[in-house]
């Protein structure tokens, strides 16, 4: 067992996630709490997006002073921290069937797809360090769990972990992205002529020349490039990822390195 230490100071945020801080007395009225701010939050975000939420707006929508909000969640960076957790609401309880390890991780990746496309703000939130409040533990904690028959170090399985949410995160930034300049172009085209965004593979038909661009061409002009959706690659990448995973399984079961 680890050796007893000094408390590491928490970050704000973190601090309240993981017990480090009282929680805020009752307000003044009944049915205000971290909870119900942080609920309030992400509702406002869903229907939204992250730059709509603010500690005045989640207020009115509880039907609270802003002042009396400080009293529950420090500060707008503090909300993020907590939005962040809520948004893996759950993870604990999460049972991930599959018949072996590469079923399971899979869909431990579609799951986590599948919360970022409900809650796509999170694609929004800066990263400058993996998340490590308590649900999104959870959640790393039952990936690491399809691995446990692999025979990987701990280390390689939270590589892995680590490979898959960042790829997964990046396509559902991508597609979030994508989503917010088609609505702002809607919104910015008023009762003028609009329609959806132009498809990748139709831009490059418009705007490429056989010569030049001949394998760029060859791909624009395939039958089966207007055929596939952004769901279908993202799981391509998933795949094409958990085969690499199982050439390092391969690898390690004969007494390789990773």
């Amino acid at each position: 067992m680890p050796e007893a230490r000094d408390q590491v100071p928490l970050p704000p945020g973190l601090d309240l996630l993981w017990g480090r801080r009282e929680r805020g007395k009752r307000g003044p009225r009944a049915g205000l709490s971290a909870d119900a701010i942080v609920a309030a939050a992400m509702r406002i975000a869903d229907a939204k997006g992250l730059e709509a939420v603010s500690m005045e707006r989640v207020a009115r929508e509880l039907g609270f002073t802003t002042m009396s909000l400080y009293r529950h969640v420090a500060s707008k960076e503090e909300l993020l921290q907590l939005m962040w957790n809520g948004s893996a609401l759950g993870a604990e309880h999460l049972v991930i069937e599959g018949d072996d390890w590469r079923s399971r991780l899979r869909t431990w990746a579609i799951i986590q797809r599948d919360m970022l496309d409900r809650h796509p703000w999170i694609t929004q939130m800066p990263m400058a360090a993996p998340p490590v409040a308590p649900n999104s533990l959870h959640f790393v904690e039952r990936g690491l769990a399809t691995l446990d028959e692999t025979g990987l170090d701990d280390v390689d399985k939270l590589r892995i972990i680590g490979l898959l949410s960042s790829y997964t995160l990046s396509e559902a930034r991508m597609a979030n992205d994508a989503a917010r300049a088609a609505a702002a172009a809607q919104a910015a085209a008023g009762d003028g002529p609009s329609g959806p965004p132009v498809p990748f593979d139709s831009l490059l038909r418009e705007l490429l020349d056989e010569q030049t661009y001949p394998r760029l061409y060859r791909i624009a002009w395939a039958p089966a490039a207007a055929t596939v959706s952004e769901r279908d690659e993202f799981l391509w990448g998933i795949d094409r990822i958990l085969d690499g995973v199982a050439v390092l399984i391969e690898r390690t079961s004969q007494g390789g390195s990773g």
